[in-house]
């Protein structure tokens, strides 16, 4: 699907104006927008500092859920890898009618299309294995990551019969079979509900990437982890994949014995949403996710 249309323009004006109303101290610095998402604008600051800005009203609970929770969640994966932990809150101001962030500003670029290594896998395996125990009971709830797979049915069927997603006959029969497993066994946990390589970042040093930050969390909830343990088709290659597979099989406390089943049900739902998008780069994550779901 196309990505929504902002519902209203963020731009290095705006922000500038909002840090000199709330944050005076930073405002003299540099500005320059630089990713423009589904949900939020990035707007970097300085060069250690990013103001992540919601762009439609569905996103401004998500970045609420972000400053409730991101403190609570980087004590549990804060020694594996960076997640950007809110340093300044900002409110609704001068005609702008969400809360807003002035968030850390991660070295590294986004894995995007590229297939995670060993290393990428590892650090990834460390991370969902720290994030997925069991959420309290006000933890925010999300109504279409970590629920039980059947509730997808209708989305994923329909994005299956839209057209562009590739091989999917097969990835409906995958889907089905996914979707019929029992649903979790165990509580709730914390799942990140994002967990695609577009929010992964990575640098390169001499034994090839490795993870510099886990980001966006505006979907965070408690629910079932096996969203998250779709990243190994999404974002890793084969060596990887078995190899994450395995290490979180040992870690991960809240897997049952159809954990991995619906992971991969939640792979076919991720990647189909990928391949009806507009954007070249996650075609190509979708393309290879299928492949590893239908052929590995």
């Amino acid at each position: 699907m196309p990505t929504p249309a902002a519902e209203v323009e963020v731009d290095t004006a705006l922000v500038r104006a909002l840090l000199v109303d709330q944050h005076p101290d930073l405002a003299d610095r540099p500005l320059a927008v630089v990713a423009s998402g589904w949900d939020n604008v990035v707007v970097r600051l300085g060069t250690d500092l990013a103001v992540r800005m919601p762009r439609r009203a569905a996103a401004a609970v998500l970045v609420e859920h972000e400053q409730r929770w991101l403190p609570e969640l980087a004590r549990l994966v804060g020694a594996v890898v960076p997640v950007p932990v809110p340093l300044r809150t900002g409110r609704p101001a001068l005609g702008y009618q969400w809360a807003w962030s002035v968030v850390p500003w991660f070295p590294g670029r986004t894995l995007g299309s590229d297939a995670g290594g060993p290393g990428v896998g590892e650090a990834l395996a460390d991370f969902v294995s720290a994030l997925h125990v069991p959420a309290p009971d006000d933890a925010p709830l999300n109504a279409v990551r970590a629920v039980p797979l059947r509730t997808r049915t209708d989305a994923v069927l329909e994005r299956l019969g839209s057209g562009p997603v590739p091989r999917a006959q097969e990835l409906a029969t995958a889907w089905r079979t996914a979707a019929d497993l029992p649903v979790a066994a165990g509580p709730p946990v914390w799942v990140h509900g994002d967990l695609h390589p577009f929010n992964l970042l990575v640098e390169t040093g001499p034994r090839g990437d490795h993870l510099s930050a886990v980001v966006d969390f505006g979907d965070v909830t408690a629910g079932d982890s096996a969203v998250d343990l779709a990243t190994a088709w999404l974002t890793l290659d084969r060596e990887a994949r078995s190899a994450f597979r395995t290490q979180v099989t040992a870690q991960d406390a809240s897997l049952d014995e159809h954990s991995w089943g619906r992971a991969l049900g939640w792979a076919v739902s991720i990647a189909s949403a990928l391949a009806v998008g507009d954007e070249s780069a996650s075609h190509a994550v979708a393309r290879r996710a299928i492949d590893a779901v239908l052929d590995d």
